[in-house]
C-alpha cells in the first residue's frame, strides 16, 4: 500500500480530486455518527439493503473510471480499489482468495473504521462494505474478454471484528459468491 494518496485541490472551487474523481474529506466520527443515526431511524435491515445497492453501483462506477484513468483491467482494478479504500481510512483491505470466473472472492478487513469508531457497539458493524465487493467483482467480469460470461455476484459480511466485545475476531471477512438464480 502506498502511504500517500494523490489529492488535488482546485484553487477556484475548493473541489478535491483523487485520480480525477471528486472527493469529500470528513472526520471519521462525523461519518459514523451520521451512519448510526440513519441506521437507528430506518433499522439495520432496511438501511443495509439501501447501502448495498448504492455501494454496488458506486463500486462499479469507480472501477470503470479508475480502469480508464490508470490503464488497468481485470483483478488489478479490484486490487487497486481495495488499496484506495485502505488509503482513505476505511480500514486495511486484502484479497484472501479470488476467482472472478466463478464470482467468488474472500476479502479480509482489519482496523475497520466502523469497529474502531464504535468500541461500545457489538455486532456486524461493517455491512456497508458488502455491496462494494459485489459491484467490483461484476465490473471485473463484465469487462473481461468476452464479457458477462460469469454469474452475477453477491457479497456478505461473514465475520465482523465488532461481533464480540472480547474481540474473538481480530478482523472482518467478506465473501463474494454467485447470485442465487
Amino acid at each position: 500500500m502506498q502511504p500517500q494518496l494523490p489529492i488535488d485541490v482546485d484553487p477556484n472551487t475548493g473541489v478535491w480530486t483523487t485520480d480525477a474523481l471528486p472527493m469529500l474529506y470528513v472526520p471519521r466520527h462525523f461519518f459514523t455518527n451520521n451512519h448510526a443515526a440513519v441506521e437507528e431511524a430506518l433499522g439495520v435491515e432496511a438501511y443495509a439493503e439501501i447501502l448495498y445497492k448504492a455501494g454496488y453501483k458506486s463500486a462499479y462506477y469507480w472501477c470503470d473510471k479508475e480502469a480508464k484513468q490508470h490503464g488497468i483491467s481485470g483483478m488489478a482494478v479490484f486490487e487497486h480499489y481495495l488499496n484506495r479504500l485502505s488509503q482513505r481510512g476505511w480500514g486495511l483491505f486484502k484479497i484472501i482468495e479470488a476467482d472472478p470466473a466463478t464470482a467468488h472472492a474472500k476479502i479480509e478487513l482489519r482496523y475497520s473504521s466502523f469497529v474502531l469508531q464504535q468500541p461500545e457497539k457489538s455486532g456486524k458493524l461493517c455491512y456497508m462494505f458488502a455491496g462494494w465487493f459485489a459491484g467490483a467483482m461484476d465490473w471485473v467480469n463484465d469487462t473481461a474478454e468476452g464479457g458477462k460470461k460469469a454469474p452475477r455476484s453477491q457479497s456478505k459480511e461473514a465475520q465482523c471484528a465488532g461481533e464480540h466485545h472480547d474481540h474473538k475476531h481480530d478482523h472482518c471477512v467478506f465473501e463474494v459468491s454467485p447470485l442465487a438464480a
